[in-house]
């Protein structure tokens, strides 16, 4: 396994890089300290099976970077470490493919399963990303927050375009039965206790359809 791990803080990188390597004895840790390294070590590298980048790096705006490398190397996941970010900044990465948004006050567990999340497939979003922040700037925190998967996601879309469970459920070709597992696992992490408040936080999310 073949991991891009680009920030410019040394420090950091070598705090995190421990945690990477919890993902097994064959993990290689490319590193790059901008964006103008990130691209070439990516370049350099075909086969990468993640890209962990820092949002805020030398070379150009951290969101603006993160479309120009998921442009130039869309078969690459791409996964975004970041102290604090605004949340429409956190939609645009999200609408560009982004596999995952990981705080970076996060404990190394958190950090090495989410991941592990998105290298299963995965999309990893805090939960706390969904909820009310007074400022409505930074959203990262400290502690655990239980994430939602690209199902529990797709299922959110679907209830944004106000449909009801069995509509979900064939558009998504699951049963029923799925569908209201995922709503309450749902509700669950993002503490919220109807269709509509769900909704709503979705919307926030730009997962609205």
């Amino acid at each position: 396994m073949r991991i891009l791990f680009a920030d410019d803080h040394p420090l950091f990188r070598e705090g995190v890089k421990p945690v990477l390597q919890k993902l097994g004895p064959e993990v290689e840790i490319i590193e790059a300290k901008d964006y103008p390294e990130a691209f070439q070590a990516a370049h350099r590298h075909t086969d990468l099976d993640l890209a962990l980048i820092d949002l805020n790096m030398p070379g150009m705006p951290g969101v603006e970077g993160i479309v120009r490398f998921r442009a130039a190397f869309p078969r690459i996941p791409v996964a975004v470490l970041s102290a604090s970010d605004e949340r429409d900044s956190i939609q645009r990465l999200l609408g560009n493919g982004v596999l995952g948004y990981i705080c970076k006050s996060s404990p190394s567990d958190v950090i090495l399963s989410a991941i592990k999340l998105i290298l299963a497939g995965e999309v990893y979003i805090p939960a706390i990303l969904l909820g009310e922040q007074p400022d409505g700037g930074a959203v990262c925190g400290g502690g655990k927050h239980e994430p939602l998967t690209r199902r529990q996601i797709e299922v959110l879309r679907e209830l944004s375009k106000g449909l009801n469970n069995k509509q979900i459920a064939h558009n998504l070709n699951v049963t029923e039965g799925t569908v209201k597992i995922h709503l309450a696992t749902i509700f669950r992490v993002l503490n919220v206790n109807s269709r509509t408040e769900a909704l709503l936080l979705a919307q926030k999310m730009g997962l609205g359809g």
